[in-house]
């Protein structure tokens, strides 16, 4: 499964500017080499990712924080991994 139509990554390539720079890489990683592959499900959450602020994502990230929800879990697992 290829997810995400140019149009989607693309609004998904300006969501991943965050004001770190340090996120950026990251996020801006996954969408290239993880979110192609991803379930619609994992492309979902990762959306939803975007629409949090950056202290809460860089906490999911480095493992300071974990998300509530499973989803969300499973991706920031996943971006974790990419970086790795």
């Amino acid at each position: 499964m290829t997810g995400g139509s140019p149009e989607e990554v693309a609004r998904l390539r300006w969501r991943c500017r965050r004001g770190m720079k340090e996120l950026d890489v990251v996020l801006l990683r996954y969408l290239e080499e993880d979110f192609p592959r991803a379930s619609s499900e994992d492309r979902d959450a990762f959306a939803r990712i975007l629409e949090l602020q950056d202290p809460e994502i860089f906490g999911y990230l480095v493992g300071r924080d974990t998300p509530a929800e499973a989803s969300l879990c499973h991706v920031v697992a996943r971006i974790r991994r990419v970086d790795a």
